[in-house]
């Protein structure tokens, strides 16, 4: 999936990224920890293209890390299957890694990252990629 958004995001071939699925105790310690927010969260982006050694690997765009206990909660209050919130954070995680952004550089560009999420979004459920392999 995540070549998929890549490819679609028109990153290079190659385009590298760490994904992680974990619980609520660890990505609570990283939000805290790198971003001041001591409450778990649904998905933290860390860029390796952004900062003082940001793109000494063009190549390597960071970490995604998800939550698979806040992903089920926001599954089954949202009615879909937790395969699905799962895609949809990492979609939401790799636009994070790619430039996008919905909450530090205002109302524009949290609309142009709705948008872009919507699109791609459309996009894998047309190719039948947001269902789980086998359904």
């Amino acid at each position: 999936m995540a070549e998929k958004i890549l490819s679609a995001l028109g990153c290079p071939e190659g385009t590298e990224l760490s994904v992680t699925i974990t619980g609520d105790r660890t990505i609570r310690r990283l939000n805290r920890e790198y971003l001041d927010k001591d409450r778990p969260t649904n998905v933290i982006s860390f860029s390796l293209q952004e900062g003082e050694f940001g793109g000494i690997s063009a190549h390597l765009l960071g970490d995604v890390v998800i939550s698979a206990d806040t992903a089920a909660r926001e599954a089954a209050q949202g009615g879909v299957s937790g395969y699905e919130r799962l895609l949809f954070l990492l979609l939401h995680g790799i636009l994070h890694l790619t430039g996008y952004d919905h909450e530090r550089s205002g109302e524009d560009e949290a609309k142009r990252m709705a948008r872009k999420e919507q699109q791609l979004w459309k996009m894998l459920q047309q190719e039948g990629l947001t269902a789980l392999p086998g359904r």
